[in-house]
């Protein structure tokens, strides 16, 4: 019972104190700012770029096409990402095709901008002289 005593004072303090107000703001029409879309779209549309590379090429040569290929998604507005690797298919069905690359458009506005584009058409100039095949596939991704 002491014991309680000593802890009533402590209790009663904190009882007393003021107590922070709860607020929500509401806010206006004219407050109120759009704040841009990060979500990805449902579909979005893949092109599919596969090469394979002249005998004459150098691991430099390719590494340079690559490079200058991955630089597309700096140069270009519209491309929403941009992936690449090589063959690892155990099935032996590439048909020489050793390099796959993926670019990622959420419109076809935005890929058929990106086709004539001059950065585009500056790629292909780099990639011309080692370039044996080449097989494009575009397609709208389905859930």
């Amino acid at each position: 019972m002491k014991k309680l005593i000593y802890f009533l004072p402590l209790v009663m303090a904190l009882s007393c104190a003021p107590k922070e107000e709860k607020t929500t703001e509401i806010e206006t029409k004219e407050e109120i700012q759009e704040v841009p879309m990060t979500a990805k779209p449902d579909s979005v549309l893949r092109h599919n770029v596969y090469f394979s590379f002249k005998e004459t090429s150098s691991q430099e040569d390719i590494q340079s096409v690559i490079d200058a290929f991955r630089n597309l998604q700096n140069e270009i507005d519209g491309i929403e990402d941009f992936e690449w690797g090589t063959n690892s298919s155990p099935e032996g069905l590439n048909q020489g095709l050793t390099h796959a690359f993926t670019l990622t458009f959420y419109t076809e506005e935005a890929r058929d901008a990106y086709l004539p584009h001059p950065a585009h058409e500056a790629f292909g100039a780099i990639l011309g002289p080692h370039l044996d095949k080449v097989t494009v596939v575009d397609y709208w991704t389905k859930p």
